[in-house]
């Protein structure tokens, strides 16, 4: 097979993976970005800072800012001033977060659950490791 060959077959395979990832979501109220820094905030047993948030999504700290401004406004978050440092501040979930990450998060595991047990769990490893190779990969071409 061609160089042209594999790079169309990868860009429809990852384009079919991306859609059905995101036709499993559609019905949020909040986009994806919003709903994956509500899943960290509530699932973390840790508290989050803006900075913390920023350093686990690998984005940078103004697009948490304006996640953080648009969740505030539609009620799913409060902030928490920093004791230590009064520029800082936790970010933390309200009730309506933790409802819809609790009702949103099971199907997300259920699509998990089922590449697992699809795949088994030798190829499934091996396909998350490729997956955090290629987000490396993605990441060091940004910079």
């Amino acid at each position: 097979m061609d160089n042209s060959n594999l790079k169309f077959q990868g860009a429809e395979a990852i384009s079919m993976f991306c859609r059905l990832n995101i036709n499993a979501k559609r019905n949020l109220p909040v986009r994806p970005g919003e709903m994956g820094l509500l899943i960290l905030i509530v699932k973390n047993e840790n508290h989050i800072t803006p900075v913390m948030a920023a350093d686990f999504f690998k984005v940078s700290k103004p697009m948490i800012a304006t996640m953080v401004k648009s969740l505030l406004k539609q009620g799913y978050i409060k902030k928490i001033p920093s004791k230590e440092d009064k520029r800082s501040f936790i970010i933390s979930p309200e009730e309506k977060a933790v409802e819809l990450v609790n009702s949103t998060y099971a199907e997300y595991i259920r699509l998990i659950e089922l590449l697992l047990k699809g795949m088994g769990e030798k190829k499934y490893i091996k396909f998350i490791n490729l997956m955090e190779e290629a987000n490396e990969i993605l990441m060091e071409g940004k910079n």
